[in-house]
Order: C-alpha cells, then sequence, then structure tokens
C-alpha cells in the first residue's frame, strides 16, 4: 500500500474510534454514571466476584 492510503486508513480509523467514545460517554450523564456502567459491566463479566 501507498503510504498515503496508510496515513488516510489511520485518519479514518482514528475517527470512528473518536466517534464511538464520545458517543459511548454521552450515554452517560455524569462521571459517576460512568463508573456505575464499568462496575455493571464488570459485575456482568464475574458475578462471583468480590
Amino acid at each position: 500500500m501507498k503510504r498515503s492510503t496508510v496515513r488516510d486508513t489511520a485518519k479514518v480509523l482514528a475517527a470512528i474510534l473518536f466517534a464511538g467514545g464520545i458517543l459511548a460517554m454521552s450515554a452517560c450523564n455524569t462521571v459517576r454514571g460512568i463508573g456505575k456502567d464499568i462496575s455493571s459491566a464488570a459485575d456482568t463479566l464475574d458475578p462471583n466476584a468480590d
């Protein structure tokens, strides 16, 4: 691949990841909400953890 194609692909990937991160963060109204969501996801993955 040409160097410019790799750069263009990296830019598009970075933009998609950035947009996904913004959408994920907007689903949680506060920092406390983000913590609760992460905690909930961890409990779902391992409900027997202390």
